[in-house]
């Protein structure tokens, strides 16, 4: 029934034009996107036509003799538009599954897109991996989110917080200067966490070139001192902090607090969803208390972030 097309660059166009009229796409499925850190993953995107008409597209790659979606990205999954089906979407997964096992593949790992993403309801591919694959649930991080037309009040701790940025004179803006806020960000993970960013500067600075309304970088400064910064993704009707950081000095006045203030409240009210990310100690699915405790406080909640396997 399906044609399924592995992907190459000259269908970039056709991709990227089904994406951006999918019920449960983002700009992070963008060919412009995906392909920065295209050197890292053997891409294996599969494009799927139904009567020569584009269906669906899996972001993916292929490591060893597993095919994954797509561990480079924050989520992934099979990315559908308003006509999808729940019985022609069964057939898919039966379907690609038949012609991963004609590949060579042997095991499947499939993210899948979280709901505050769904433009409409799109969870037709969780059922059908349950039902045709035997998908079984291996991993699951908790993002934590604010539902903005139901907001909760800022707990004590952060409301005392964004006071004394205020009375600090602590100034947001809006900025391009991503080395700046990287100085911040760099030395704050390096003595807390040992850690880096998941993106180099040059990374993210191409990316905010090439997303320029989708990828916004916020400062807060004292006089001409950066003290805290982020960086938000905005998808649809999610904006999401995908980065933010404050210096200790910062931390001190509540850089962050004033930053967050300016973007929950004001900047992106009228979104849907703000999104925090998730609080996952490194590489594990054990939560940072200290972390998600901070972004309780500004009034998020719980949203799962789930990986599915299963073996061909």
């Amino acid at each position: 029934m399906f044609e399924i097309v592995r992907y190459t660059a000259d269908k970039a166009t056709e991709w990227n034009q089904f994406v951006a009229q999918s019920k449960n796409g983002t700009f992070l499925f963008d060919r412009q996107y995906m392909d920065y850190h295209s050197d890292r993953f053997a891409d294996y995107s599969l494009m799927f036509y139904l009567k020569g008409r584009l269906y669906g597209v899996i972001p993916a790659h292929r490591k060893d003799d597993s095919f994954q979606t797509h561990m480079g990205l924050t989520y992934g999954g099979l990315v559908m538009d308003g006509n999808t089906t729940a019985a022609l979407t069964v057939t898919l997964f039966s379907e690609l599954n038949e012609y991963l096992r004609q590949q060579g593949f042997h095991q499947v790992f499939y993210k899948c897109v979280p709901w505050i993403y769904h433009q409409l309801p799109a969870e037709e591919d969780l059922y059908a991996i349950v039902r045709t694959c035997d998908a079984r649930l291996v991993d699951r991080d908790l993002g934590t989110v604010i539902f903005q037309r139901n907001p909760m009040r800022w707990q004590r701790i952060r409301r005392r917080a964004l006071k004394r940025a205020e009375e600090a004179g602590i100034v947001v803006e809006k900025s391009h200067d991503m080395a700046a806020f990287w100085e911040v960000l760099t030395g704050n993970l390096a003595q807390k966490y040992d850690s880096k960013p998941v993106h180099t500067l040059e990374e993210m600075q191409l990316l905010k070139s090439r997303f320029p309304h989708n990828i916004v970088l916020y400062l807060a400064r004292l006089g001409n001192e950066v003290l805290a910064g982020m960086v938000l993704y905005v998808s649809g009707q999610v904006a999401r902090a995908q980065y933010s950081s404050a210096s200790a000095k910062g931390k001190q006045l509540g850089a962050i607090d004033i930053i967050y203030d300016c973007v929950i409240n004001h900047d992106y009210r009228n979104l849907p969803y703000f999104e925090f990310g998730t609080s996952a100690l490194g590489n594990t699915n054990i939560i940072n208390e200290s972390l998600i405790f901070q972004k309780e406080g500004f009034g998020g909640r719980g949203v799962c972030f789930d990986r599915y396997e299963w073996t061909l």
